[in-house]
């Protein structure tokens, strides 16, 4: 009997020792957590977070942009259209003494040229006087009473060229004057029409219609006559008022006009080609 309780005596406690450094032996063993698998989940969620706000963000900015630049193009297209439609609707008052006595003078060329076809140098001398003393008061009012208009500008060297067409096509025709000179003169005229014609078109703001064309309240050149052809236009008037005059002198003044006549072909030519040099003869009103 003791000698079968003796070996499990000894048993029992081998194997509570065996147990307790199993116990022993699990609690010591590094245990898996939890806490960073949660911590990885929270920042992936963060990092999610914060991607689609700022996609948000970057989408919001680009709808601001796109709304602020509408905003812009429209403020700009709305001040062109302004300022195209205070261009357009920009007149000025034309009817003014100055231009009336302009718009005589030229009324009075197909009198003046009858007259002189006629040979009534009489009614021509007194036309011819009207023509210049007009000239010169037209011009003092239109710079005395600020009269000024772009339409005067216009008309008044306009009115001259007719004056000076007329007298040089009658007297030519006469035998008064040569008929080279006649050319000259004729030519050197017809050339500054047509450009003023020109610049007409290309200054007037849009619409270009043919009625806002024809209608000088709308100013958009203004002709501004170089130096040289201020003295060319007074030569040539004293050249056709002097031979005007002549039938009516009982003195032979042929010998002066023929040397005036010279003298107005250089000044003719050279008041043609001042106008092509200047930046200055036309101006164009913006």
């Amino acid at each position: 009997m003791s000698t079968i309780l003796l070996p499990r005596l000894c048993v029992q406690p081998l194997r509570a020792l065996a147990a307790r450094r199993a116990l022993t032996s699990l609690a010591h063993r590094p245990q898996p957590t939890l806490l960073p698998t949660r911590v990885n989940h929270g920042t992936h969620a963060l990092h999610r977070a914060s991607f689609w706000s700022s996609s948000i963000q970057r989408e919001y900015q680009k709808s601001q942009s796109s709304v602020q630049g509408k905003e812009k193009e429209k403020v700009e297209v709305s001040e062109s259209s302004k300022e195209q439609e205070k261009r357009i609707d920009r007149h000025e008052n034309i009817w003014t003494i100055p231009n009336a006595l302009t718009l005589s003078r030229i009324l009075a060329c197909p009198v003046l040229g009858w007259s002189i076809v006629k040979g009534d140098f009489h009614t021509a001398t007194a036309l011819l006087v009207y023509a210049g003393v007009s000239d010169g008061v037209d011009g003092w009012l239109a710079r005395r009473f600020n009269m000024r208009t772009v339409l005067g500008s216009i008309l008044d060297p306009a009115a001259d060229k007719l004056l000076m067409t007329t007298l040089t096509v009658t007297l030519a025709i006469n035998g008064l004057l040569p008929v080279w000179l006649a050319t000259f003169i004729i030519g050197r005229d017809v050339a500054l029409s047509i450009s003023a014609f020109y610049y007409r078109y290309i200054s007037l703001p849009p619409p270009k219609t043919f009625k806002r064309y024809w209608d000088f309240s709308i100013p958009s050149a203004e002709v501004r006559p170089t130096e040289i052809s201020k003295y060319n236009t007074f030569l040539q008037l004293l050249l056709m008022g002097s031979t005007t005059v002549a039938p009516l002198l009982s003195m032979d003044v042929s010998t002066g006009l023929q040397a005036l006549q010279y003298v107005v072909a250089g000044t003719t030519v050279w008041s043609g080609w001042s106008y092509i040099g200047s930046k200055t003869a036309v101006k164009i009103l913006k």
